[in-house]
Order: structure tokens, then sequence, then C-alpha cells
């Protein structure tokens, strides 16, 4: 892992957040919270979990601990909290918390990667490489964007090519390098 592939996959995540949420966005409210047998039910509910996790872990990447009873900053108490119910809410939310993972990544260097992270989990302090955590943290994001895009196929919906070469490929076309 180099800071060069943090920033990759934070432009990455930011790409495909908002195709998903552009395919979401031409479904009608009552076919994006239909329970579609997902692990979280529906496309609504996965995309929210999804920031509910990048909401926990970034907190974790910069420092925040949460109140006791917590399992994330901002009052965050489950992995399936709802954070916005309606759709433009949760892409506010979306956006701005991938403007956070942005600038938690553009910083980063070899030695802050191999660094540790101190971080409260499952009720005891662990410390890990940072490097571990931001690995998780797009990791996680594109399981569950998977499951996303296959909901959304399944509703009628194609959010276009989901592979990170794509969006590189693109990236050059336009001139920009990494």
């Amino acid at each position: 892992m180099t800071p060069d592939a943090c920033r990759a996959f934070s432009r990455y995540n930011r790409w495909m957040n908002r195709k998903v949420y552009d395919a979401a966005a031409r479904l009608t409210d009552e076919e994006r919270k239909r329970d579609r047998g997902a692990f979280f039910g529906s496309i609504h509910n996965v995309m929210n979990h999804v920031l509910v996790a990048d909401r926990i872990w970034l907190g974790r990447l910069v420092g925040r601990v949460p109140e006791p009873g917590f399992i994330g900053v901002d009052g965050i108490r489950s992995l399936d909290q709802e954070l916005a119910s309606e759709l433009e809410e949760l892409r506010r939310a979306r956006e701005a918390t991938d403007s956070e993972l942005d600038a938690c990544v553009e910083a980063l260097t070899a030695e802050d990667l191999a660094g540790p992270i101190r971080m409260f989990r499952k009720g005891q302090w662990q410390e890990v490489p940072r490097w571990w955590v931001i690995t998780q943290v797009f990791n996680h994001q594109t399981h569950h964007r998977g499951q996303i895009t296959a909901l959304l196929f399944q509703a009628g919906q194609d959010p276009g090519s989901t592979d990170i070469f794509a969006m590189l490929l693109e990236e050059a076309a336009e001139g920009r390098t990494a």
C-alpha cells in the first residue's frame, strides 16, 4: 500500500459513489427501499450501511473516540442505523464523508501508512498499522458496492463500469494523473 494507491482508491470511491447514487436516483423511493434480500435488505439500507461504516472507520483514522455506548462518533450506535431516510440527504452525507476521506489520504506519507493507529473497537483498545484501516475502508466499500450494483441491475438500473481501471483510463484520457 502506497500513498498514491490510497489516493487512487479514494478517487475511485468518490467516482463509484457518484455512479451508484445517480443510478439509485433513477428509482422511486419505494423501489430503493424495497427489501431485495440483501444482508441489509434494500438498496437504500446497503448504501446507508456503507456510509455508517465509513464514518466509524474515518473517526478511527483521524483519532476521534466515540462516546461510551456508541460504536462510532456522531452518535453511531449500530451498523444498520439509518443516517438519512431521503436519498438526497444520504447523498449529501456521502459526499461530505468522501471529502473527509480524500483529505485524510491526501497528505499521507509512507511513514504514516506504516505508523500505528490506536482505536477503540469491540470494547477494547487496539493498535494496528494505519494501512490496515485504510485497506479496510476501501475494501469494505467495494464489497458492498458490488451488492448495490447487483441490486441496481435487478431493479433495471445500470451504473456503468465499476472497474477502477476504467476510472484510471478515464483520468488519463482527460489528462489527469495520480
